[in-house]
């Protein structure tokens, strides 16, 4: 029986010589945003606490006082409201993305929906955290607000839900620590390994190392293409005056 560090020694090599080396990606039996998912058992992660403060090796990309380190999708200076330490979704200004492309990373998001409720499903509180622009940990209030599964907050979108729903009140701070390892390509695009995520929501996993079937999307499960080893981390206009603070990544290698 071959040991797992000569089979380990073995992808690395086939991979150097320019070889595919497959990982398979996982067939998820439920279609995309099926409403007879089963939803994430709730647990209440307990009250929000003070801003976690940057690791002395995190990339701070929003310190609650400017979005020079952010743009919208056709490369302008972002537009969002920035007051109190947290920048909000400004009506009509679109998506924002980090100018700075990241790979493999660990990422730090505080985000907040709206304390007035108003809407239900996907219209309450949506917004979305994108890992290299492509792939989705979905943003949404989930507190008492039924939704597909495949779509509540901390849900890797249209792929997997969270482990629990985690929500806290609307209005009331949040937080995702998500580890994300970028999908590797040959040289000719095809697929060696796939994307996967760690996610914790309020300090509770509920994403442990998914496999990522290709890009998120809404009523699709596209396959991977080929892309850049490195993209913005993108923060999503959905219509909701979703707020954000004290976001910081660390780059892994």
């Amino acid at each position: 029986m071959i040991s797992k560090a000569v089979a380990v020694a073995a992808v690395m090599f086939f991979a150097a010589l320019g070889l595919v080396v497959s990982q398979s990606i996982p067939k998820i039996d439920w279609p995309v945003h099926d409403p007879l998912r089963p939803l994430p058992p709730v647990v209440d992660p307990g009250p929000a606490g003070p801003p976690a403060p940057a690791p002395a090796d995190a990339v701070v990309l929003f310190d609650g006082k400017s979005l020079a380190g952010w743009e919208d999708a056709k490369g302008t200076p972002a537009k969002w409201k920035i007051e109190n330490g947290y920048m909000e979704v400004a009506a009509k200004a679109g998506s924002v993305q980090t100018k700075k492309g990241f790979g493999d990373c660990q990422l730090h998001v505080e985000w907040a929906s709206p304390a007035e409720v108003k809407g239900d499903d996907q219209g309450r509180g949506n917004s979305g955290v994108f890992l290299m622009n492509i792939y989705e940990v979905q943003v949404l209030d989930s507190y008492n607000n039924k939704t597909y599964a495949d779509g509540a907050a901390a849900s890797i979108y249209g792929q997997y839900p969270p482990l629990v729903n985690a929500c806290r009140k609307p209005g009331e701070w949040q937080t995702y620590d998500i580890v994300f390892h970028r999908p590797r390509f040959d040289k000719d695009g095809a697929l060696l390994a796939p994307a996967r995520m760690t996610v914790f929501h309020n300090g509770i996993l509920v994403h442990d190392n998914d496999v990522l079937t290709g890009p998120t999307a809404h009523k699709a499960r596209p396959p991977y293409k080929m892309h850049a080893d490195k993209l913005p981390i993108g923060l999503q206009d959905h219509g909701n005056p979703v707020r954000y603070r004290n976001i910081w990544v660390r780059e892994l290698s």
